[in-house]
């Protein structure tokens, strides 16, 4: 029972808070530090490019949906089939699921969708040369897709262009903070920064 309830510990609680403040989102789920910080270093995506995507995508809401279609009002089906922390598509995550050998990995949990964003950005610099801490450009590779992004979909979208930016622009901002309390949750994380 007790296995049980810890697997349920990171999918389909309350988003923190404060999502604004990194510090703040790990005093209240310190165990999302663990996972987030497992997750940079298996794949190298920075913690604070990784809550960034994730506060863009879903604002921290573990159950986040696309939005519906409607016709006079009345909502139709989905645009597409995103879901979870990090909307990913289903057959992305198939991919994550399969590429990892995580087939009981859940979109609505933290823990899984930390690993899928450093797998998936791992990808982005695999296949693309994007650098593993370039939040501007590793989100437009999220959004668009790996073969979106080399075939430079991106490129007239303007309104997806200030959406990265302000990815960036949080990415930064949780940087900045996390220098101020990381030590609470890593002790040997001295003069670490997501720009080293």
């Amino acid at each position: 029972m007790a296995l049980t309830l810890s697997g349920l510990a990171g999918c389909a609680v309350a988003p923190p808070n404060n999502t604004s403040n990194a510090c703040d989102i790990f005093t209240q789920y310190p165990d999302w530090y663990a996972s987030a910080k497992a997750s940079e270093k298996r794949w190298g995506t920075p913690v604070p490019i990784m809550l960034a995507i994730i506060n863009q995508e879903s604002n921290f809401r573990a159950d986040a949906k696309s939005g519906r279609y409607d016709f006079l009002g009345i909502p139709l089906f989905r645009k597409s089939t995103s879901y979870g922390y990090g909307q990913a598509l289903t057959s992305t995550w198939d991919d994550y699921q399969s590429a990892t050998q995580k087939p009981l990995a859940r979109r609505n949990s933290f823990h899984d969708t930390v690993d899928f964003i450093g797998w998936y950005n791992y990808q982005s610099y695999e296949r693309n040369k994007i650098a593993r801490n370039d939040t501007y450009y590793l989100y437009l590779a999220y959004h668009e897709g790996h073969t979106g992004y080399a075939n430079q979909t991106y490129k007239d979208k303007q309104w997806l262009k200030d959406v990265s930016d302000k990815v960036a622009r949080q990415a930064m901002t949780y940087d900045r903070q996390m220098k101020e309390c990381r030590t609470r949750f890593d002790p040997d994380a001295s003069g670490w920064s997501l720009f080293r």
